[in-house]
């Protein structure tokens, strides 16, 4: 087991397939983009799988989420998922994307195996898309969104982030687009993650101020809190269910201490945290002629230094070097 020194035990992993994203949104990277990983740094799709194999196979891990930057702008991405199906045990694996590309590789991914895809939608308004994205892709993604469900990758969840002064009065909508649909849908505070350093609480859309905009327009109950165990969204059933609305609130109500998620970046780095400063390389010693089980021992080390908490109440708090795009969410 992936145990760390507070009896926690990591059986989700967050898999990064590459740094580079279509997107350009605010709360992530600046418009003119960000120098992306050099290709002979990335793991290869070979590697990918073997290290998941790894995690799956010797310690433990039932949940696999691939992530970015943009996955879908990784050429294996089918492949990678299906092989990853073909673990056994089986995980289960999902995907996180902004949903460029999907209208084409949704019944691919399906056919691979995907259980469910997570898109990131922040906005119903083309024009405050492009002011948050920096590029004019939302019907791209209503697209995707539409053939997931197609495709069968239900729940398609819906990841939005509300931004003071750009999208914050969209929270209702967001919702009513999202019921109408089936989709399942969660906001999520914005997190001091972006490459620019610019990210500061005040001008944060804290979880409550969510909630209160929503029960505005909508009935909202708590779900049963035992169910939620290490998910990090709250739950609440909208007008009585049986559809549901989360909050992650990251920052303001953290769900540290029973977080069961290790991340592997793109360029072969263990991560504890969004939040970790520290990093474990997995990827030198697998290129240096690693076993499986001195891989699998390396791993197990990292993740026994977990720390208790992302830390960002803490004077001494500093922001990761490596911004969202760079870690996978």
């Amino acid at each position: 087991m992936l145990l760390d020194s507070f009896g926690r035990v990591a059986t989700d992993l967050r898999v990064s397939l590459t740094d580079r994203c279509n997107l350009r949104c605010t709360y992530c990277m600046p418009p003119e983009g960000l120098d992306w990983l050099p290709k002979p740094e990335l793991l290869t799709a070979d590697e990918i799988v073997r290290l998941v194999s790894i995690g799956v196979e010797r310690l433990g891990i039932t949940e696999v989420r691939y992530t970015g930057g943009e996955p879908l702008l990784r050429r294996e991405l089918v492949d990678i998922v299906g092989r990853t199906t073909a673990l056994h045990p089986r995980p289960q694996v999902s995907l996180t994307t902004n949903g460029i590309g999907l209208a084409r590789l949704a019944a691919p991914l399906a056919e691979a195996g995907l259980d469910r895809v997570n898109v990131s939608l922040d906005t119903l308004d083309a024009e405050v898309f492009v002011r948050l994205a920096h590029r004019d892709r939302l019907p791209d993604v209503l697209e995707g969104l539409s053939a997931a469900a197609g495709a069968g990758l239900v729940p398609v969840k819906i990841n939005s982030v509300l931004m003071r002064g750009i999208n914050e009065h969209e929270a209702a909508p967001l919702l009513r687009f999202s019921l109408e649909r089936g989709y399942e849908l969660r906001f999520i505070e914005q997190m001091p993650l972006d490459a620019q350093h610019g990210w500061r609480r005040e001008n944060m859309i804290t979880a409550d101020e969510i909630l209160e905009r929503l029960s505005a327009h909508f009935d909202l109950v708590a779900d049963d809190p035992v169910e939620r165990g290490s998910a990090p969204a709250e739950l609440f059933l909208v007008d009585g269910g049986p559809a549901r609305v989360g909050v992650i609130g990251s920052v303001t109500r953290p769900f540290c201490g029973a977080c069961d998620r290790v991340r592997l970046t793109a360029d072969g780095q263990i991560r504890n945290c969004l939040f970790a400063t520290e990093e474990s390389d997995l990827r030198t010693a697998m290129r240096s002629g690693a076993t499986d089980e001195e891989l699998a021992e390396r791993w197990t080390a990292a993740v026994r230094r977990k720390r208790p908490g992302h830390g960002i109440d803490d004077p001494t708090f500093l922001q990761p070097a490596r911004p969202m795009s760079a870690i996978g969410g």
